[in-house]
């Protein structure tokens, strides 16, 4: 493969996409575990939110090292892995999206494992690992705006 620029508008779109699936995820009733499961919807909504937020990270990485890098990956952890080797992501960070990959294919692949009670929990103390990848992609970006193709 070889680099390219990376596209504002789908790093645009993808970001504002985390964005509002963590505004979703913090609207939910998550003061006490008995109020997120009394309506079983809000089940429901956190496991979408949580799952289509990582969905989208994960895109960003293997959107930034394909076109900012030339560098294809097959699997989600390996984009951690690569988003660290090449300095998009600071080896903290990138072990964060390595865990958040590893959840997603929880999510996908064992969703039948994965309670409620582990949802609230994730969604109540954790959700902010998801800002903090997507804050290590908008400073990388911002930092390097030679890497950026500004047509939308």
């Amino acid at each position: 493969m070889t680099p390219r620029l990376i596209s504002k508008k789908v790093v645009s779109d993808r970001l504002n996409w985390v964005e509002k699936l963590i505004t979703e995820i913090r609207s939910l009733p998550l003061h006490s575990y008995q109020d997120f499961i009394a309506d079983k919807r809000n089940v429901w909504s956190a496991e979408s939110c949580l799952r289509r937020s990582l969905e989208a990270l994960l895109d960003i990485g293997r959107h930034i090292l394909a076109k900012g890098f030339g560098t294809g990956v097959t699997e989600y952890k390996e984009i951690a892995q690569r988003l660290g080797e090449v300095g998009v992501l600071s080896p903290s960070d990138a072990g964060i999206l390595r865990i958040l990959a590893g959840y997603r294919n929880r999510l996908v692949h064992f969703y039948h494992e994965i309670g409620e009670e582990e949802l609230y929990k994730i969604c109540k103390e954790q959700i902010g690992d998801l800002e903090i990848v997507r804050d290590a992609y908008i400073r990388w970006l911002k930092n390097h705006p030679n890497k950026i193709d500004e047509r939308l």
